[in-house]
């Protein structure tokens, strides 16, 4: 990533690794969320928190994205899957 002079808004370049933290409260169905999104693409998860009450969890998703369309739109299949409360 680099940050235009011109702009607040960081350059990235393509294709760039990147992470997305998915909290929920159903890890296979968080699991499921993200197989579904990122279709097609090698990826990694990794377990990361899981809240005091132990309701939710939450997995890093890290993965190449090929384009900035690409990027969002797995974070919109992501953000819209019903067991996924919220992706960072």
């Amino acid at each position: 990533m680099l940050l235009d002079e011109n702009s607040s808004r960081p350059q990235i370049k393509y294709p760039c690794k990147w992470e997305y933290k998915i909290i929920g409260t159903d890890v296979d169905s968080i699991l499921k969320a993200i197989e579904e999104a990122s279709y097609g693409i090698k990826y990694e998860v990794k377990p990361s928190n899981v809240s005091k009450k132990g309701k939710y969890f939450s997995l890093n998703l890290r993965l190449e994205v090929p384009s900035e369309v690409v990027r969002n739109l797995i974070f919109e299949k992501l953000e819209n899957h019903s067991a996924v409360k919220m992706v960072l």
